[in-house]
């Protein structure tokens, strides 16, 4: 029962049922298709990279789940700093979005170097975290909605900025290991890239990506400043009447979480892995799958880690299936089913705080009962 009660507990034990769940209604689904291979089909989502029988190849798509986590990892931090003081954060995905734009056209147009580009994509992020933050203090604008409103307008100011670095045959930019952008690559890990059987996206982005999740684990929880943001966030009235800054502290908490997401942004597109489509028509998803690790890793950010790797991993494991039997986009169904349950770990959490007051209240009625025993044999013994 002590265990039950403790939250770091209840948080792993919510997720875990959160994704059992999902990968069971994905196995139905796939039954549903075609029940012949469902059960294989769910073995290879889960398994990933392991199904490669060569040692190598698994190290090298393991080293690609890394590199994939690594933006995931910010924008769910970016979520969750804002959600911890109060605030929802669902702009990451137009800040993350803008983070690109910026990042990619200081590497492409103006060829600058891999920190100017990587500071480039924070500043961009954290300018959309900005407007988010003075747009809810001073007019009181809810900031899903303003979050919401930018994620379009970043959107349609990415595909006109990066069309300047756009290559000519096709709807993508340059890449960066080219002469255009090749400065801008980030560094890689020597001897852990020959780990990852020489996977040239392995950079310095995956270690920085942990340990900025540990970092505001500390500001969070062992801070004053993140105290203060946390006081703000539960009650901006009590904040204010304690001399705390609360305007001040929910446009920073923005403004951070914006910059967070811009430097997934940089991660992972300054990993050279993927391009950018200038004729996208919709927000990346990686600031919205941050929403789900979020929730998954129980609002804790050492927990987001895991729980960034797991999305990544299974959203990975669904390139592996059958697809002339199945959609790649049966480990999406399992992202979402799971998402939609993280809406249910506060519902979880009470019911386990309510078995143990049950708990706790039988063991007092037993210990009553063999206390008054105890008492009423002593007085009859007395009257003996």
């Amino acid at each position: 029962m002590k265990l039950l009660k403790n939250k770091t507990f209840q948080s792993l034990i919510s997720s875990l049922i959160c994704i059992i769940l999902g990968v069971l209604v994905g196995y139905i689904v796939l039954l549903i298709i075609n029940a012949e291979g469902a059960g294989k089909a769910m073995i290879t989502i889960l398994k990933n990279f392991f199904v490669y029988p060569n040692a190598k190849m698994r190290m090298e798509y393991f080293g690609t789940v890394l590199v994939k986590m690594a933006p995931l990892l910010m924008c769910s931090l970016s979520v969750l700093f804002a959600y911890k003081t109060g605030l929802f954060n669902i702009g990451a995905a137009g800040q993350y979005c803008i983070g690109i734009c910026a990042c990619l056209f200081t590497a492409l147009y103006l060829h600058w170097s891999w920190p100017l580009c990587l500071l480039s994509a924070v500043a961009a992020g954290a300018l959309f975290g900005f407007i988010v933050g003075v747009l809810k203090s001073y007019r009181n604008v809810n900031e899903v909605i303003s979050g919401i409103m930018l994620n379009w307008i970043a959107l349609y100011i990415t595909n006109s900025v990066l069309s300047l670095v756009k290559e000519p045959s096709s709807p993508y930019t340059y890449k960066l290991q080219g002469a255009r952008g090749k400065a801008a690559l980030l560094p890689q890990l020597g001897f852990v890239n020959q780990i990852f059987n020489n996977n040239k996206y392995i950079t310095i982005a995956v270690p920085i990506a942990i340990a900025v999740a540990i970092i505001i684990w500390v500001v969070l929880e062992k801070t004053k400043f993140g105290y203060e943001l946390k006081a703000t966030g539960f009650n901006r009235n009590a904040a204010k009447y304690c001399g705390m800054a609360e305007k001040r502290n929910a446009i920073l908490t923005l403004v951070i979480a914006g910059a967070l997401a811009g430097l997934g942004a940089s991660f992972y597109y300054q990993s050279g892995i993927e391009q950018w489509e200038c004729t996208a028509t919709s927000v990346p998803g990686m600031g919205f799958n941050g929403i789900a690790a979020t929730f998954l890793g129980g609002l804790n950010p050492i927990g987001t880690i895991f729980s960034s790797y797991f999305l990544q991993h299974i959203k990975e494991g669904g390139t592996h299936i059958d697809t002339m039997k199945y959609s790649a986009q049966i480990s999406d169904l399992i992202s979402s089913v799971i998402i939609y349950l993280c809406g249910f770990v506060l519902f979880i959490k009470y019911m386990m705080n309510k078995i143990t007051v049950k708990s706790e209240e039988r063991k007092k009625e037993r210990l009553a009962a063999a206390a008054s025993a105890v008492n009423s044999n002593e007085k009859k013994g007395g009257d003996r």
